[in-house]
């Protein structure tokens, strides 16, 4: 029932709060004239509010809501077979009392402000005629009830069509941001792959000539087109893919001799995206040390650095990808330093290169173009963790210190 749910358990408790009231003046007026008209008048409230109050999700239908507006005249136009004429002219509220607002109340929840005035307007008129009946001088009759009831039925019927509609507003928020924290993956797994393979062969094709020049031309203009695709606004959800095992590995040719650091790169995501259920908790150490090689060196505590094994796997991606541009935009005998430690509650990755540094305002440059590295597979994946990065460039190399939460729900507290 949604948000609605609030609405409908106020009326209920508004019933029966009124059913204890009325009761409580037929048994102060001695059940009136006629006791036991006035007892079975208030069992048969009774027990339609508790018909009332076991099938909450159906009291939106319309059968329902006519037989409870139906019901309510009932009993309310059977007070003069309880009251005598004399307790009528005297002002007895009737039998009911305020048990008459609980199907105007209904409507105004289930079909808006003006289903809310009608079925004000019906319940009144039915009072109206009641008193009208007997004897009673019309100018006499106080319409504060009918006004009051009115007003309940306007004024609830459109607090719950606003609600409603906040409610569907949140739901549509909730769908665009959850199909945007899932574009936003699949960019990442994108530049981390296909995108990277495309600028190789873009790259190589140059290099090469002929042939394979305008094979690296045709690559360039799909690497365009792909990340001006995983760049552009989109709410449609997004289905959830497989992940695609070993991407990293198609990084470089296989036939041809790698940079220094394709095997680190290529290590931890083949053991990462490996069928099988991931553990509760897993070693961040473990997934760092097959990026060590003799240009890389890792270093970390000798105790463990527990982390939630999905947090472990993006830190080791963004690990990867800040490797990747090392590889990318550093000379070849550019050497890198991942550090490992846990500060208070935080583990902190730190990795550092001896290359010409990042150009000021290369950053921002790189995401017009489309260009996302360090903005998803690093910024990206950390700040979804709830952590923070810290880029720090000059001329003598390159430091990017990634910052996770040991618990995601100390993330939680961070984003919040």
């Amino acid at each position: 029932m949604g948000i609605e749910g609030p609405f409908w358990r106020a009326i209920a408790v508004f019933r029966v709060a009124s059913l204890a009231y009325a009761a409580l003046l037929v048994l102060r007026a001695g059940g009136y004239a006629r006791p036991a008209v006035a007892w079975a008048v208030v069992g048969v409230m009774a027990v339609w509010t508790v018909l009332t109050l076991v099938p909450r999700a159906a009291a939106r239908r319309e059968p329902l809501l006519a037989a409870d507006l139906v019901v309510t005249a009932g009993c309310l136009l059977a007070t003069p077979y309880a009251q005598s004429r004399g307790d009528m002219l005297a002002g007895a509220i009737p039998i009911t009392a305020t048990w008459v607002a609980g199907p105007v109340l209904a409507y105004g929840v289930a079909r808006g402000r003006r289903a809310g005035a009608v079925a004000a307007a019906i319940m009144s008129a039915a009072d109206l005629w009641l008193r009208s009946g007997n004897g009673v001088d019309l100018a006499s009759i106080p319409v504060n009830g009918a006004v009051l009831m009115f007003m309940a039925g306007v004024v609830v019927g459109h607090v719950a069509r606003l609600a409603r509609q906040a409610e569907e507003r949140m739901r549509r928020a909730a769908r665009i941001e959850a199909a945007g924290r899932e574009r936003e993956r699949l960019a990442r797994g994108i530049h981390d792959s296909v995108l990277q393979v495309l600028a190789l062969v873009q790259r190589r094709g140059a290099e090469i000539g002929g042939e394979a020049a305008e094979l690296g031309r045709l690559a360039g203009e799909q690497e365009a087109a792909l990340r001006a695709l995983v760049q552009a606004p989109s709410v449609a959800e997004v289905p959830e893919p497989a992940p695609p095992p070993g991407l990293r590995g198609r990084l470089r040719p296989p036939a041809r001799p790698r940079r220094p650091f394709a095997a680190e790169v290529t290590s931890p995501e083949a053991d990462l995206t490996g069928a099988g259920p991931a553990e509760p908790e897993v070693d961040l150490r473990d997934l760092l040390r097959p990026y060590g090689t003799s240009r890389v060196t890792v270093s970390a505590p000798a105790t463990p650095l527990p982390l939630p094994a999905e947090s472990a796997r993006e830190v080791a991606a963004a690990v990867g990808a800040a490797l990747d541009n090392v590889v990318r935009h550093c000379p070849e005998g550019a050497r890198a330093w991942i550090l490992a430690e846990e500060d208070g509650g935080t583990v902190v990755v730190t990795v550092r290169d001896d290359g010409p540094g990042i150009a000021e305002g290369r950053l921002e440059q790189a995401a017009r173009e489309g260009r996302m590295g360090v903005a998803r597979s690093i910024r990206g994946r950390v700040a979804d963790l709830g952590g923070t990065v810290a880029i720090t460039s000059s001329r003598t190399g390159t430091e990017i210190e990634l910052s996770v939460p040991v618990r995601a729900d100390e993330g939680s507290e961070r984003r919040s």
